[in-house]
């Protein structure tokens, strides 16, 4: 069993931290973990995605098109340019915040509706509920708290005891904060029965 989980955003939203975390939590929890560099333009507006595979053992880094079971998207747009990478019935961990990408100045209409349609399940996170609780610039680590709940094998432990080590200096107690609202954030929006639906399903390509 492997389990893809693609991450997608744009310069300056913290998708290397996010992806780092996961996989650094993957292999602490005992798995074959294979992660792509990160490609796309990395500078403050340009996307930025990275592919994240783990499971009893990973060949290639790279997602197969139509095989990824979680989409972690910080950004509307780049969860739609992504779709495709998206197995039927995949989950998608959605930031509402609008951040253009690079050669982006308007959304389509319909967008909401479009991503409801092409995903089994949307767990959407409110930025201005982020902002109420805490710092809008720890919003990578809320949403990758969103998607613990779809990476099956990998304990809560896990991403707690790799976190610290991962973050930026004195930002440790903000990030595990972060990360706990995500998970209850999440929670609030999918039924239990719906996340062991959704872990069961990880695909068999390596």
């Amino acid at each position: 069993m492997t389990v893809n989980v693609l991450m997608v955003g744009v310069g300056g939203q913290g998708v290397v931290l996010a992806s780092d975390i996961l996989s650094e939590a993957a292999l602490r929890s005992g798995f074959d973990v294979k992660k792509s560099e990160i490609h796309g333009m990395s500078q403050r507006g340009g996307a930025v995605f990275s592919h994240v595979r783990y499971g009893e053992r990973v060949h290639s880094p790279m997602i197969p098109q139509g095989q990824a079971d979680v989409l972690y998207a910080l950004e509307r747009m780049e969860l739609l340019r992504w779709a495709a990478w998206a197995k039927p019935g995949a989950t998608a961990c959605l930031l509402e915040q609008d951040t253009h990408p690079y050669g982006v100045e308007d959304y389509p209409e319909g967008l909401e509706q479009e991503v409801d349609r092409l995903f089994g399940m949307v767990v959407r996170i409110d930025p201005h509920a982020i902002r109420s609780r805490i710092s809008p610039k720890v919003k990578n680590t809320v949403l990758l708290g969103a998607v613990s709940l779809f990476t099956p094998g990998i304990t809560v432990e896990a991403y707690r005891e790799v976190i610290p080590g991962l973050c930026p200096d004195g930002t440790a107690d903000v990030n595990l904060d972060a990360f706990a609202i995500g998970r209850e954030l999440a929670a609030q929006q999918v039924a239990p029965q719906q996340v062991a639906a959704q872990q069961v399903g990880a695909t068999d390509v390596e």
